[in-house]
């Protein structure tokens, strides 16, 4: 099987999105806006959404998107920033949610239904070959370059009917819904981490219940274990009798009295101190990259900001570049160990992740070593729970950058090292759930970027009957 080529534009035209006013932003509704920010390689980022009212939203209704729409951010950055390359390309996978296109978000139109499956469309613009014509083709600076509807039409695109683009597409799609159902658990089982050491460590909800029960004159030590499990005094009942006795060791860690300090009401016998004092903070560098004694047939991983940009599990399995021996001697902080916490400083701040290889990062990265009293598990959550304060805290006129020295003057708030320990132990089957995941989704990518090439060069045919590929 392969094709003659025509241009992307005998199927398709691109509708922009509406240019809302700032003064009908608001701050928060159930009418969400989305803006080349939110477009995402593969999926759209419902984080940090702008918002309009009822009223807006019924007069721009021609913008919504729905679930199957293909979304493209038409401004962007050159190739000197890939984390923010103009021309990705989005599918709307929600069911339940509507949004509103924004300017310079495009959405695919298509001009005739059943000429091409849109979905085939999106595999193919998501494409190296596609997102580098793209930017080959913009216009305008390296911090903000455009593409509009004409150079996406002229995009060359193979010459295919329907039938082969929806078997193809189902043939893909299949790898995209079990990498969303991963992505979908993934998200379940972070924001259970998140709720433990919210209640922990930023609430001090264990100790809180105590309180409470004393004042009450109740168990509270029973009172607890209810807060820390979530279960009633009944259920902790029909716990087995080992799970019993080890919530009820967590609960004896926690405190029952809360004390004043700089910080503000902290357990008693917490201290508070400042985050450098209590973890090791490195920076990274860039070998020269005209040196290719540096760079050709590199053996470790070497990591920026744009390797975190797309990492919807904050699990870092891979980078893009490598670097020789000799290129890591370049770098002053080496190569880190597993479960360094990662944290880019700038453009922008607050990516982050757990990697799960020994990397070496370049110097828009402030990297965060684990040691015996403070767990990765441990660290990662409280750079998310402090991200306020750590964004607070950069400075600059043409990017935002945090330096290390204001980072390690944050305030840091020491729980009794056997609570971590026990907040490590209860979570660290989680992340270990959620690194699976997302080994099995890189794997499940791979395969599935390999496949769309050697479909349409007949390297491997499909089926006809069934749709199935072979060799």
């Amino acid at each position: 099987m392969s094709f003659e080529l025509t241009t992307l534009g005998e199927y398709i035209s691109i509708q922009g999105g509406y240019a809302y006013k700032s003064q009908q932003f608001i701050e928060n509704s159930t009418y969400p806006v989305l803006k080349i920010k939110n477009i995402r390689t593969g999926y759209v980022d419902f984080n940090d959404c702008a918002y309009i009212d009822k009223k807006v939203a019924d007069e721009t209704e021609r913008y919504i998107v729905s679930e199957g729409d293909i979304l493209i951010s038409l401004t962007g950055s050159g190739p000197n920033a890939p984390q923010s390359l103009v021309g990705r390309v989005a599918r709307f996978w929600n069911k339940e949610k509507r949004a509103w296109i924004n300017q310079r978000v495009g959405r695919i139109v298509l001009k005739k239904d059943k000429t091409v499956h849109k979905d085939f469309i999106f595999y193919f613009l998501g494409t190296n070959e596609s997102q580098n014509y793209l930017v080959a083709n913009s216009s305008g600076s390296a911090n903000q370059a455009n593409i509009n509807g004409a150079i996406i039409e002229a995009l060359p695109f193979p010459q295919i009917d329907y039938s082969t683009s929806a078997k193809i597409s189902q043939v893909l799609r299949t790898f995209d819904e079990k990498i969303n159902l991963n992505n979908q658990i993934n998200q379940t089982l972070e924001s259970i981490v998140q709720a433990i050491f919210k209640s922990w460590f930023i609430d001090f909800e264990p100790v809180r219940a105590k309180i409470l029960a004393k004042q009450e004159g109740k168990d509270s030590k029973l009172a607890a274990m209810c807060a820390i499990s979530g279960k009633s005094e009944a259920e902790l009942e029909q716990m087995s009798s080992d799970d019993f006795a080890e919530l009820q060791a967590t609960a004896a860690l926690f405190p029952d009295e809360l004390m004043d300090s700089e910080f503000g009401e902290v357990p008693k016998g917490w201290e508070v101190s400042m985050v450098g004092e209590q973890v090791q903070t490195v920076g990274g560098g860039t070998p020269s990259t005209k040196n290719a004694d540096f760079w050709d047939n590199g053996i470790h991983y070497w990591t920026t900001p744009k390797d975190l940009s797309n990492l919807t599990d904050k699990i870092l399995l891979n980078t893009e570049r490598k670097i020789t021996d000799a290129g890591l001697k370049k770098i002053s902080s080496g190569l880190l160990p597993k479960d360094t916490v990662l944290m880019s400083s700038r453009a922008p701040v607050g990516y982050l992740a757990l990697s799960k290889i020994e990397v070496a990062i370049n110097q828009g990265y402030i990297a965060i070593l684990p040691n015996m009293k403070y767990s990765a598990e441990y660290l990662i959550q409280w750079c998310k729970a402090n991200m306020a304060e750590i964004k607070g805290r950069a400075s600059g006129t043409t990017f935002q950058e945090i330096s290390k020295k204001n980072f390690r003057e944050i305030s840091f708030v020491c729980p009794y090292y056997k609570v971590v320990d026990a907040y490590t132990k209860m979570v660290k089957t989680l992340y270990d759930e959620i690194t699976l995941k997302a080994k099995e989704n890189q794997s499940l990518i791979n395969l599935r970027d390999t496949l769309l090439p050697k479909l349409l060069s007949g390297e491997i045919s499909l089926n006809k009957n069934k749709g199935s590929i072979h060799d």
